[in-house]
């Protein structure tokens, strides 16, 4: 019901109420002006019930109207009892709450009901769901990303890289990742073709060689002497590295690969390369690249992700339906899974409301305490009012029953 539906059923009820009060005036009014005329018994017992149903109708309306109102608008001292002690009911009604409501022993038969798991699958399995729930989080990352100074994210970027890159010992990663490749023998790939360009090279360029080799001979040695020669380096070297790259254990490769592991140790260990690498690492963190580092990455950030967000078929989105349905059918199919998730929303709902319980009442006293009296007082008799005008119904029939028992008595054993 409407507030002005409940107003209207209200004075309804107080106009029946108080009619019944007026028919019990009217009736003791004729009754006595009978009664001086004609000594009927009959018409004193009814007098009687009409008089007593008037005290009685009279003493309910005051008791009634001193909850919510002055009545007939006199301050009489303990009426209007809602307005004038609203704080006392704001804080015993949040207390009330509190202890009867939110203990321990009531909440957790309901906590332990809890069965989100099932409930959350099932909502989830729906397809239009998804969708909804998938627009709603686009639209917020997106209205935050464009709310987003992209000032102070760039500046955050940078400040964060430059504190991360101020401990990073660069000679140290270079060095690990060099033994990384070493220990997993990776490196061989790269001797054997290295072996295999030199060999070609080699072969592909034997008229430079012979060329080479007459131009380092004495002119009394014969072209056709300095040819061999030529020929001869050129077989022994394309052979050599034919060897070392046919051969997988080579004398060369572990000659090359402890080598390497020595040039890893001292790039790690040697002050000169400490030193080297700091020089580099400042030199390509000067605070003008490391903002423009940050701003580019923000700006790629945001674009790609707005991007993403924005199209209905993106790799994010159709990622995320993915991942929506696998758990949607694991809420609704694994049991071990369903058992985890409802047992923490227990444990979370139940320590939350125990830790909280003094914030609901407070919450409660707060609001009721916040309140215009006087819009309490109509809030709580609109809500009681029509049960409360039964009062006075009750108290004038049942005072008339009384006074009409009082004055049966009073006929029969007194007089």
């Amino acid at each position: 019901m409407t507030d002005e539906e409940k107003k209207i059923q209200l004075r309804n009820y107080k106009m029946f109420a108080t009619g019944l009060f007026v028919l019990m005036a009217v009736i003791f009014v004729v009754m006595t002006i009978l009664e001086k005329k004609n000594p009927a018994h009959w018409i004193g017992y009814i007098r009687a019930f009409s008089e007593a149903a008037m005290v009685g109708a009279l003493a309910d309306w005051f008791a009634v109207t001193a909850l919510f109102h002055y009545p007939l608008g006199i301050r009489i001292p303990h009426t209007n009892l809602i307005e004038n002690s609203k704080e006392r009911i704001g804080d015993n009604l949040g207390n009330f709450v509190v202890e009867n409501f939110l203990s321990p022993q009531n909440i957790r038969p309901y906590i332990q009901k809890l069965k989100i798991s099932s409930f959350v699958g099932d909502w989830l399995s729906k397809e239009r769901n998804q969708e909804n729930l998938m627009k709603e989080l686009s639209n917020i990352v997106l209205d935050i990303l464009n709310k987003l100074d992209d000032t102070e994210v760039v500046n955050f970027i940078g400040k964060k890289a430059k504190e991360m890159t101020d401990d990073v010992k660069i000679n140290e990663i270079i060095g690990n990742g060099l033994d990384y490749v070493l220990d997993k023998n990776d490196h061989q790939r790269f001797i054997t073709n290295l072996s295999k360009q030199i060999k070609e090279y080699v072969l592909n360029n034997q008229k430079m060689v012979k060329e080479r080799v007459k131009s380092e001979s004495f002119f009394l040695i014969p072209k056709f002497v300095d040819d061999g020669i030529a020929e001869k380096i050129t077989k022994g070297l394309s052979n050599y590295f034919e060897e070392v790259e046919l051969d997988e254990n080579h004398s060369l490769r572990a000659e090359i690969t402890q080598k390497l592991y020595d040039f890893s140790k001292e790039i790690q260990t040697e002050e000169k390369w400490v030193e080297e690498f700091r020089s580099i690492k400042n030199d390509f963190l000067k605070e003008e690249k490391i903002q423009q580092y940050s701003t580019d990455i923000w700006n790629s950030i945001k674009k790609s992700l707005s991007k993403e967000l924005e199209e209905e078929q993106s790799a994010l989105k159709n990622y995320l339906r993915k991942n929506l349905a696998e758990l949607s059918e694991n809420l609704k199919t694994d049991e071990v899974f369903q058992n985890k998730i409802d047992h923490w929303i227990r444990v979370t709902a139940y320590k939350y409301i125990l830790k909280n319980t003094h914030q609901f009442g407070a919450l409660i006293s707060s609001t009721v305490g916040n309140w215009e009296g006087k819009e309490l007082s109509e809030k709580l008799e609109l809500e009681v009012g029509k049960d409360l005008q039964f009062i006075r119904v009750n108290g004038t029939i049942v005072g008339g029953f009384v006074g009409l028992i009082i004055y049966t008595v009073t006929e029969f054993f007194i007089k």
